[in-house]
């Protein structure tokens, strides 16, 4: 089986005024992730989706010499509020496939013209999001099937984009650990998911996600290219080198 050629990694958050909050990571790891890939700044456009977005895409494909795996790859992060994101995650996957190619002269092509289609077994898409059910920075590649585990948005989204009405898609999930409250009731995970990031919290993310989360696509996409499941144990990044102390200078100035 084949490899994909382009990749779409969308990540679900809320926007301001909760951009910092646990319920965003994987807004934060998606912008790790593009710096990871030395991507553009992410900028708003309306490439898919008919909602403005932050988004960044590769122009050409991810060298293998760099690192890549000749893919490109389109990072976008959800403009809406997390419990009613599947349509937008809907609305960018049907954009995506059916994408119109330009021709050199810059003229569209009629959609009637099924070849310049992108068949459907070389577009990806992995859905990056929080996960109360790891530790902070813990991340996990996950099969689409997998459960929701009752997170709003991944309810949204398995209720908008359907895997029957697409047969042979490419999916998967990127999971982002948050750690979770004492208690489980709803109320109190609401809280904890909507609470501003520490700065501990936010540098876990920040520092030590990109490397991680691009070998994990690179996983994903070995998979998909050999048929298998997007499953595997959770990966903790690396702690980031500890820097040096230095002592301070004791002796007296001899300056007037």
């Amino acid at each position: 089986m084949a490899g994909v050629s382009h990749v779409l990694v969308l990540s679900l958050g809320n926007p301001a005024p909760y951009l910092n909050t646990l319920h965003s990571a994987g807004h934060i790891a998606l912008e790790a992730l593009r710096r990871e890939l030395s991507l553009p700044p992410f900028a708003k456009s309306k490439l898919f989706g008919g909602k403005s977005a932050l988004t960044t895409t590769t122009t050409t494909p991810i060298p293998i010499a760099e690192g890549g795996n000749g893919t490109r790859f389109t990072l976008m992060q959800s403009p809406t509020l997390m419990n009613v994101s599947g349509p937008w995650v809907a609305r960018v996957w049907r954009d995506a496939l059916k994408a119109q190619s330009t021709s050199s002269s810059g003229v569209a092509s009629t959609a009637s013209d099924e070849s310049l289609v992108p068949p459907i077994n070389q577009l990806g898409l992995i859905l990056v999001h929080d996960d109360l059910e790891e530790a902070v920075g813990v991340y996990k590649m996950r099969p689409w099937t997998r459960s929701h585990r009752g997170h709003n948005g991944l309810k949204s989204t398995n209720t908008s984009l359907q895997r029957n009405e697409f047969p042979g898609a490419r999916w998967a999930k990127l999971s982002v650990g948050i750690g979770r409250p004492d208690t489980r009731d709803k109320s109190s995970v609401a809280d904890y998911v909507l609470r501003k990031m520490t700065v501990d919290e936010r540098a876990a993310l920040e520092d030590g996600l990109g490397p991680g989360v691009f070998a994990a696509i690179q996983r994903i996409e070995a998979r998909w290219a050999a048929g298998q499941e997007t499953e595997e144990a959770p990966v903790k990044p690396p702690k980031p080198p500890k820097q040096p102390r230095t002592r301070p200078n004791t002796q007296q100035s001899t300056a007037a």
